[in-house]
């Protein structure tokens, strides 16, 4: 089919943070606590949009509307940029937008589509069209694997690019807002065998907004008084998809030490849920400073593509993106290139577990599998041991902390790895009742395949 309407070529955009923001603290407060007088902000530019009703194809190089894309059970819009320099098999990058906001204001006061430009990936901006122009982060059906409402209809969005573009299916990331940074949160959770990474500006860890009254606000999680261990938060992400065992998408979390809206400890619980996980140890394996008054922290490696890359802000606010953070955003995601991203693709290593266990106690070995084509020179396995076991005693590395997110660091003796070689070691450890063996494991940062 045609496309109805005029197309809208790109156009630089407008401002940094100041428009995208400038109302979003009192509007948010106003609007989900029911305050008299709150009423939706426009987008940040208004022009014409094209409008393609399950087409073959989007126009290039324009913001367009995308109909009949799939199941979409809370009648999300779908807009979608493609840019002139599309690569083969493109990575595609859904860009989730704030409360009061809308897709066309996110592609207006954000940069993904410039960058797009830059680097032949396609993005997807998911539009809300309820009163509050919030995303359900809250129902159990959205906190659900195909449980219903808006990550059924992002998911749909995905597969259409997908089937229509043949989109990099190993390269499907998801970045937000506020609102956008706490779906990223659940896109994650949910489709663990769709998203590979995602980066969250002033969010909440998945699952912290859950409410079944049908609200949707959840006051403590906004005043960061909703608390949890590790595992716990691991299993409120695991507990959404049953039974799945596959890899899990890295994450980076962004947030500013004086968010008076959704304040700054969710910070730390997004930390603990994301390394819980992806099985890695909660002390940072690298800080730095990469611009004044920024703390990094990653966890489970240290490069770009960590498992887990956290970024605190001394003395800012709610209103957190700014101008360029898309771009190291895109460092992290490894598409600040032509091609596919730098960052390890799952199943280059392989962990295998045999568990013997009695009253109070057992013993784990664990066999690890270089399944790459290059040879490993020093590594470090992580995983989490479930809940009430603590390691006693270890054979072929050593063990830290003993129970919770453990990391196991080689022996000097078996530091190499050759590609398609193993190496083994186990360990002793107690347990309260609960004997089984790790269920996920990451080398050097890398997600592992397990059996």
């Amino acid at each position: 089919m045609s496309a109805t309407g005029s197309n809208t070529a790109r156009r630089q955009p407008r401002s940094g943070p100041a428009v995208l923001f400038a109302a979003l603290v009192s509007l948010l407060a106003t609007m989900l606590l029911g305050a008299p007088g709150a009423a939706a902000r426009e987008p940040v530019e208004k022009a014409p949009v094209a409008k393609v009703a399950a087409a073959p194809a989007a126009p290039a190089a324009a913001l367009t509307e995308i109909t009949g894309f799939g199941s979409n059970p809370s009648n999300l819009q779908m807009y979608l940029y493609v840019p002139d320099s599309v690569t083969a098999n493109p990575a595609v990058v859904v860009a989730v937008h704030y409360c009061t906001g809308s897709g066309p204001a996110m592609y207006s006061g954000t940069e993904y589509a410039s960058l797009a430009d830059q680097y032949g990936f396609i993005v997807v901006y998911p539009s809300v069209t309820r009163a509050s122009k919030c995303f359900d982060v809250s129902s159990p059906q959205a906190l659900t694997r195909g449980g219903g409402s808006d990550p059924v209809g992002i998911k749909s969005m995905v597969d259409w690019v997908t089937r229509t573009y043949s989109a990099d299916t190993d390269r499907i990331f998801a970045t937000g807002i506020s609102s956008g940074a706490m779906m990223t949160n659940v896109l994650l959770g949910d489709y663990p065998d769709v998203f590979a990474a995602g980066a969250a500006f002033s969010g909440v860890p998945f699952g912290c907004f859950a409410t079944t009254d049908g609200s949707e606000w959840n006051s403590a999680c906004s005043g960061g008084t909703v608390l949890h261990t590790p595992q716990e938060w691991g299993d409120l992400v695991r507990n959404a998809y049953p039974g799945y065992t596959g890899p899990r998408p890295r994450m980076q979390v962004w947030h500013g030490t004086e968010d008076d809206v959704l304040r700054y400890p969710n910070f730390g619980e997004e930390i603990k849920q994301w390394t819980n996980v992806l099985g890695v140890g909660q002390t940072p394996a690298a800080t730095d400073s990469p611009q004044s008054g920024w703390t990094r922290t990653r966890y489970g490696a240290t490069g770009d593509q960590a498992p887990v890359e956290a970024v605190s802000l001394q003395g800012i606010g709610h209103n957190l993106y700014a101008w360029g953070m898309a771009a190291r955003v895109l460092t992290f995601f490894g598409l600040d290139s032509s091609g596919p991203g730098p960052q390890p693709q799952p199943g280059a290593c392989k962990v295998t577990t045999t568990t013997s266990a009695w009253n109070t106690g057992l013993t784990s070995s664990v066999t690890i599998t270089n399944t790459g084509s290059s040879r490993i020179e020093g590594w470090q396995l992580g995983f989490t041991l479930p809940s009430g076991q603590a390691i006693t005693n270890g054979w072929g590395a050593t063990y830290a902390p003993a129970s919770g997110a453990v990391t196991a660091t080689n022996a000097p003796y078996n530091g190499t790895i050759a590609a398609n070689a193993s190496v083994s070691i186990g360990y002793q450890a107690s347990h309260t009742g609960n004997s089984s063996p790790p269920t996920a494991f990451t080398l050097n940062g890398t997600v592992c395949s397990g059996s």
